[in-house]
């Protein structure tokens, strides 16, 4: 950079504690007394504050961070966050003690979803999903993954879609969005599963990435959704059209769909509590990341715990998400995703933190745009009040965030 022109839009933090997350630099990729420099909404250098270069230090925007940490802005890798009404009365069902797959088989569960998604236009959707999404963006999150999935028809799913490209235009977030018509058996097709994805489920899917509506495609591989076999009928259009896909796996029972997604090279597969090791171990070697979400798992009080160890012993990588969604995870706090994964899961802090920056990231095929500190990515930060990274994950209910940073752009909290 020469001159003061070179200088325009630039800015400098300094004085910053930096948990990079960059693997090579050891655990949490941690720099002590610490810099970044952004140009063009990218990070030109992070690193050591003493070994920044002269002409960086004098960017038009300089940030004394006063010894606050710094960490790649947080990750969603895994909502359902656009979709209409709640389902608080099936919360209580629960509590009175129906299990999710009586509730599902008795017209509950996605399927009352669907009735109120249907029942609302693009622009309502997009309100009604923005309080969810703001408070998200409020704890330092910069990239949110959007599912459909509950709208069970053609035009329903593709509403859906737009909706989340819709939230991506009012607010500063990236949002990547994953197609889900294979999420349920809508009540006109029961039985008939293979019929519901010839129809819809498959010229859905080639419509909405006609439009540019999708970027991945998902499922919902279990006894009370599609199996493996019928899965892979979808993945074989999303793998004509070119487009990754991931699948909800092993949430209630193990019917091989991790090996299924692993087998098509799947971004990720999510849940998981009753993978075995074989699942593990063919998600590692095809760089499949395993998607753990504590909010399901707490919501339903389920006692069998996602097989961390084996994921751990394969070499599997963790990401964490919230599952945001109106019935089996209505949680739209990233923190506290971290907070339970850690206690319920027995994560380790760097687990979590990594599982909700670089891994999150890599399970939505953007790790080499964003989800570290590092020069040449997409200069998304949050910025804390904290004096030691522990405290994203033990405190219960605190957002510390002092502010975030979408693309170079500061946004106060």
């Amino acid at each position: 950079m020469n001159g003061n022109a070179d200088m325009e839009g630039s800015s400098l933090w300094r004085n910053v504690r930096l948990a990079t997350l960059r693997e090579d630099l050891g655990p949490l990729g941690v720099i002590e007394k610490g810099a970044v420099a952004v140009r063009g909404g990218r990070i030109v250098y992070a690193g050591a504050e003493a070994d920044l270069p002269g002409e960086l230090s004098r960017a038009e925007q300089v940030i004394d961070c006063e010894g606050r940490w710094m960490t790649p802005a947080l990750i969603d890798c895994h909502t359902h966050l656009v979709h209409g009404g709640n389902r608080a009365r099936e919360f209580q069902l629960r509590l009175e003690g129906a299990t999710y797959e009586e509730i599902a088989r008795a017209g509950g569960g996605i399927v009352s979803t669907v009735k109120a998604t249907n029942a609302l236009s693009v622009e309502e959707l997009v309100t009604a999903a923005l309080p969810r999404l703001d408070t998200l963006l409020s704890e330092g999150v910069s990239t949110v993954e959007i599912k459909s999935g509950y709208g069970l028809n053609i035009d329903a799913e593709l509403k859906m879609l737009r909706a989340a490209r819709q939230l991506e235009r009012l607010r500063p977030v990236r949002v990547v969005t994953s197609y889900l018509a294979a999420h349920a058996t809508p009540p006109e097709y029961k039985g008939r599963n293979v019929g519901y994805i010839e129809d819809v489920v498959l010229p859905g899917l080639t419509q909405a990435h006609a439009e540019g509506l999708v970027d991945a495609v998902d499922g919902f591989c279990e006894g009370i959704a599609f199996s493996p076999a019928e899965m892979a009928r979808v993945f074989d259009r999303a793998k004509a059209l070119g487009l990754p896909v991931k699948l909800h796996a092993e949430q209630l029972s193990d019917l091989g769909g991790a090996r299924l997604a692993a087998s098509y090279g799947a971004l990720s597969a999510d849940h998981l509590e009753y993978l075995d090791q074989d699942g593990a171990a063919a998600m590692a070697k095809s760089g499949t990341v395993a998607v753990l979400l504590p909010g399901a798992f707490y919501t339903l009080r389920e006692t069998q715990l996602p097989p961390v160890a084996a994921l751990r012993a394969a070499g599997t990588r963790i990401a964490i998400a919230t599952d945001c969604n109106p019935g089996t995870s209505p949680l739209t706090s990233l923190l506290l995703a971290m907070n339970m994964s850690a206690t319920l899961f027995r994560l380790t802090l760097e687990e979590c933190l990594a599982g909700v920056t670089r891994e999150a990231a890599r399970a939505l095929g953007i790790v080499g745009e964003t989800g570290t500190i590092e020069a040449g990515k997409s200069a998304d930060l949050a910025l804390w009040s904290i004096d030691a990274p522990a405290e994203l994950i033990y405190r219960i209910g605190f957002n510390p965030l002092s502010e975030r940073i979408f693309k170079g752009e500061r946004i106060a909290r």
